[in-house]
């Protein structure tokens, strides 16, 4: 499902050890979405009502360290964490060739993770003179 921004907000790439938080919805405007990036990872939510607020996590792109699965297999750094029905997000992935264009570029890698879960308005992030 394609995702865009919901206004043009500029918001600042974040620092070692920052993090944002970027609202996104669905083109119909009927799914809300979260794009949260922290240096360490990247991570997509969608947020829908039930009794509460409860928040999914779609993907993840993590960098800082590998991850077991329930299976007891190790999954390197980088790995994509997707959503898995009755798992939510606890299995990870290598990720698949080509997904990350320059893996040691954070800027870059936060480009190819938007193009990977389908932001198609990309949100004004703008990067700072050491991101």
């Amino acid at each position: 499902m394609d995702k865009i921004r919901i206004n043009d907000d500029a918001v600042g790439f974040p620092d070692l050890g920052g993090r944002i938080e970027v609202p996104l919805v669905s083109r119909d405007h009927r799914e809300s979405f979260s794009l949260d990036i922290n240096r360490k990872r990247i991570s997509l939510k969608t947020g829908y009502q039930t009794r509460g607020r409860q928040t999914i996590v779609l993907a993840r792109l993590d960098f800082a360290a590998p991850h077991r699965n329930p299976d007891g297999e190790e999954i390197g750094v980088p790995h994509l964490h997707l959503y898995r029905e009755g798992y939510g997000d606890k299995w990870a992935y290598p990720v698949p060739a080509g997904v990350l264009s320059s893996p040691d570029d954070a800027w870059q890698v936060l480009q190819d993770f938007m193009s990977y879960c389908n932001i198609a308005e990309a949100p004004n992030i703008v990067r700072g003179l050491f991101s």
